[in-house]
């Protein structure tokens, strides 16, 4: 069974490494690209995961299999203007899709969203990534009808979807 936790500011390099990964294997998944995110120094990555673990508004997990090794990665914000919760970076490696890792994490973000009581979970995801919309809609997501250009390549668009509680 794949182990899903949250980070801690020691799991600097793990967030790092599979973010690298996650962006080198998806491009067309992320507002930021492989190439932007892989210039930041070790000091970036390692005060980035300090943030989050701290800020009390962002919470980021991470699926382990079962040697201990990253496999899929998930964050959440709290967007207390909008009294929601906002569904960012997931993300898991090919050898791991299909066996319920996804899920896992999008459960944990919406168990944090419960804790935080946020009426409402959000999320942007590209136009035609079919399997993770299936996945949203699994757990409760729909689309809204909004969409924006893709901030790594405007020529493709993400479309809205939107849980509530």
């Amino acid at each position: 069974m794949h182990k899903i936790r949250q980070i801690g500011p020691d799991d600097w390099t793990v967030f790092r490494d599979i973010r690298l990964a996650a962006l080198t294997d998806s491009p067309e998944a992320f507002a930021v690209t492989a190439a932007e995110a892989s210039i930041r120094s070790d000091a970036d990555w390692e005060a980035m995961v300090a943030d989050r673990c701290a800020s009390g508004r962002s919470r980021t997990w991470l699926a382990d299999d079962d040697h201990g090794h990253a496999i899929g990665v998930v964050a959440a914000f709290e967007d207390t203007t909008v009294a929601e919760i906002e569904l960012v970076s997931m993300w898991v490696s090919p050898a791991a899709r299909g066996a319920g890792v996804a899920r896992r994490l999008v459960d944990a973000v919406i168990a944090w969203a419960d804790l935080r009581k946020a009426p409402t979970v959000a999320l942007w995801v590209t136009r035609g990534n079919d399997p993770a919309i299936r996945l949203y809609e699994t757990a409760g997501f729909v689309v809204n009808g909004e969409h924006q250009a893709l901030p790594s390549d405007p020529c493709n668009d993400e479309i809205r979807m939107i849980r509530t509680r």
